[in-house]
């Protein structure tokens, strides 16, 4: 299960009590959550080769009801919402201009389960007085800045973290992550990572390599949950923020 699978399981097991109880016809965080990231995606504006910026700051418009069961939450759903985007940006590749901020807003004109995500970008500001909310609005959740993410590989119930920017896997011994499969070349596949994105790059292998069920022609790009398989080995790269040692 991805890194973004986990958190959306997270809010809606810890909200369930608060956002569906009663009426069907009201939002729920998860929705929320993946309009946050269409939000993104839609709004998201190239300005450079390799250069991609998105939205940093969400307001969400919710009716009266919706907006008062937001409220029984506050900020900690604020908070897991702002991780929703950042992880989605760091997958996509995208550039913010500064933290990330969302704040719950009432719109009296909207239906219950009705709601609008309102998105713009600001750069990181000066030190400042704390921001008044706008009338009928709820405080923004304190700015999230993106941690730092640690690539890593899971491979049969093991953990390899990757941090050297070139990382060979193959059934030779002298490769940097052996796999033990007869399906596997010696020096099979290569994962590198230090352009600031992921790629796995086929080394010519007998049997080939896959990413997500496409052969890889040459290189083809990993995010996290990408599934790897070579042979009858099945490899997942993940993205999780980095412990203070680095060690995973």
């Amino acid at each position: 299960m991805g890194l973004l699978d986990k958190v959306e399981r997270g809010i809606e097991k810890a909200v369930r009590g608060v956002f569906s109880t009663g009426s069907r016809a009201q939002v729920e965080p998860v929705e929320i959550a993946s309009h946050l990231r269409r939000e993104v995606d839609n709004k998201a504006i190239t300005i450079a080769a390799g250069r991609t910026l998105a939205p940093n700051v969400f307001d969400v418009l919710l009716s009266d009801d919706d907006f008062q069961r937001a409220q029984e939450w506050g900020t900690p759903l604020a908070e897991e919402l702002c991780d929703v985007v950042i992880n989605h940006v760091r997958s996509q590749g995208y550039t913010l201009q500064g933290p990330v901020r969302i704040s719950f807003r009432r719109d009296e004109e909207r239906r219950a389960g009705d709601f609008e995500i309102k998105s713009r970008t600001e750069k990181s500001p000066a030190a400042s007085a704390p921001e008044q909310p706008a009338h009928g609005g709820m405080p923004a959740a304190p700015t999230r800045q993106p941690a730092r993410m640690q690539p890593v590989l899971d491979i049969d119930g093991q953990r390899y973290s990757l941090n050297a920017p070139s990382i060979v896997l193959g059934r030779s011994s002298e490769a940097d992550i052996l796999i033990d499969d007869t399906g596997v070349s010696r020096r099979h596949l290569e994962i590198r990572t230090g352009s600031g994105t992921a790629q796995a790059v086929d080394l010519g292998s007998t049997n080939g390599s896959y990413v997500n069920g496409h052969k890889v022609v040459g290189s083809s790009e990993l995010t996290d949950g990408s599934t790897i398989t070579m042979g009858r080995t099945k490899i997942i790269y993940r993205l999780l923020p980095a412990s203070p040692g680095g060690r995973q």
